[in-house]
């Protein structure tokens, strides 16, 4: 019990800071004589609720997902802080690994109950600004060893594909121009 407490000071600290979203909750707050606590408090069960049963949880689980982080991105790429920077990168790079094999299991993830739900609070543990913030430890335990230790595959890889392109676009350049060349010419 006393941890919940501690949480919830925590978090009603948080709401009292000045910023744009703690100033509309104060002025809902003085409409409703409702603290901004249990203000959030309440909007967070029913996003929950809504997640488990409601039509269109795919888009409000995906919106919650990027658009706090993409806010806070934007932030940290016109910050001169180097630290935000790299803790954003991280959870768009296990955001990104995520959606990946979200994308491939997606038959099967239709048929757990809720996924919605579990899925939104996955996110936010990606995201959530603790030590125990899920994006960093998903990336050292599982994302970067795996990328060290395929790097240098990849890297040939991608200079072969890079270089085929090129081989490519030269290819397609020269049949341009020939193509129009003739058609200029049975045009005279």
């Amino acid at each position: 019990m006393a941890m919940v407490e501690n949480w919830k000071s925590k978090l009603d600290k948080a709401l009292h800071e000045r910023n744009a979203f703690t100033d509309q909750l104060e002025k809902i707050e003085k409409k409703t004589n409702v603290q901004r606590l249990y203000i959030v408090l309440g909007c967070t069960a029913f996003l929950g609720l809504y997640l488990m049963i409601g039509y269109g949880a795919q888009f409000i689980c995906n919106f919650v997902g990027f658009l706090y982080p993409a806010y806070a991105s934007v932030k940290a790429i016109e910050s001169r802080d180097k630290d935000d920077d790299t803790k954003w990168l991280t959870y768009w790079v296990t955001y990104s690994a995520f959606a990946l094999v979200e994308f491939f299991a997606d038959i099967f993830l239709f048929w757990i109950p809720f996924y919605w739900f579990f899925k939104c609070i996955f996110l936010v543990y990606l995201m959530v600004p603790t030590s125990w913030n899920g994006s960093i430890f998903i990336y050292t335990k599982f994302i970067r060893p795996f990328v060290l230790k395929h790097q240098e595959r990849v890297d040939d890889f991608v200079g072969k594909a890079a270089d085929t392109m090129e081989d490519i676009a030269k290819e397609g350049k020269h049949f341009t121009i020939n193509f129009l060349s003739a058609v200029q010419i049975g045009l005279k």
